[in-house]
């Protein structure tokens, strides 16, 4: 799926230039294109109209196969949970959208997800297929996440996260760290870990640095605030389990530790608590907060 692709009926597009082949229908072909889909489902696809041509147009699934055309189709998963956590529009104008994304749903399509992610969501809720997320955030994190409403203006606000001209603060819930003067600041080479999905620190030239700062110290668990100066992958994650204080519900650091059997799904107590930056377009300064905490979440 391209990222700019459009979202219909909560479902994420895809696009497919046909390719040469004996066939000499659209069903025939696509079904020999994706063996994964029975020829059931495709035929439901084409009688619901989620096969379309270029234009945005249905096709009939005994319409000719035309090398080199395009066509679109509506990727979607069978049996796909519904994640009952709801998201909050905080804020919405020409240019910009401002979510408040719950724990355990991912922003955009991946994997097993394609209904039950932010994006198609807001794009039912507003009717706005323009949407495009301006940053990411895991799926198991919660909070902020800034979307651009419009192509034209859409750059603009992009280079704030591509000049570091966004200020971020999370919240996070991890161990005590008594034998620390904080604040602190973390700084480390960030580099592909293994599994793939992981990341690790490495020697080299700092690209990833975090201030940590402590907003409560009560008891054996401390309430953190953390300010990523960079936005590397797992960066905040990677960073508090280094320091010997992984956040709550990490599955991922210090240790991968698979979900046991048969639990449930803990949520990882990081909360993108809020972003603050001038507005590139009017010069004036802008400050969104997330309306959740961590011990609602907890």
């Amino acid at each position: 799926m391209h990222p700019s692709d459009p979202i219909h009926g909560h479902v994420a597009a895809s696009r497919l230039q046909l390719a040469p082949g004996p066939w000499t229908c659209l069903l025939d072909g696509l079904c020999a294109r994706f063996p994964q889909v029975d020829r059931a489902q495709w035929q439901d696809r084409f009688a619901r109209g989620r096969v379309l041509d270029g234009q945005g147009r249905a096709l009939a699934a005994d319409a000719p196969w035309r090398v080199g055309s395009e066509i679109q189709y509506f990727r979607e998963v069978a049996d796909e949970a519904d994640i009952p956590a709801r998201e909050a529009i905080l804020h919405l104008d020409d240019h910009l959208l401002v979510a408040d994304k719950p724990h355990f749903l991912p922003v955009t399509p991946a994997g097993g997800y394609v209904r039950q992610t932010l994006l198609a969501r807001l794009v039912a809720r507003t009717g706005n297929p323009a949407l495009v997320p301006l940053h990411r955030l895991d799926r198991l994190t919660a909070g902020l996440v800034l979307f651009s409403t419009r192509a034209e203006t859409r750059d603009a606000y992009q280079r704030l996260f591509r000049e570091r001209r966004i200020d971020k603060t999370y919240e996070a819930l991890a161990p005590a760290l008594p034998g620390l003067a904080f604040p602190l600041e973390r700084h480390s080479q960030l580099v592909p870990g293994e599994p793939f999905f992981r990341m690790a620190e490495a020697p080299g030239a700092p690209n990833a640095r975090t201030r940590i700062e402590v907003i409560d110290a009560n008891g054996p668990e401390w309430r953190y605030r953390l300010h990523p100066e960079t936005g590397r992958k797992h960066q905040l994650r990677l960073h508090m389990a280094a320091l010997g204080a992984p956040i709550r519900g990490d599955d991922l650091y210090p240790q991968l530790r698979p979900p046991a059997a048969g639990a449930p799904e803990q949520p990882l107590q990081l909360l993108a608590q809020a972003l603050a930056f001038k507005d590139p377009l009017t010069g004036h300064p802008r400050r969104f907060t997330s309306q959740q905490t961590l011990d609602q979440a907890a």
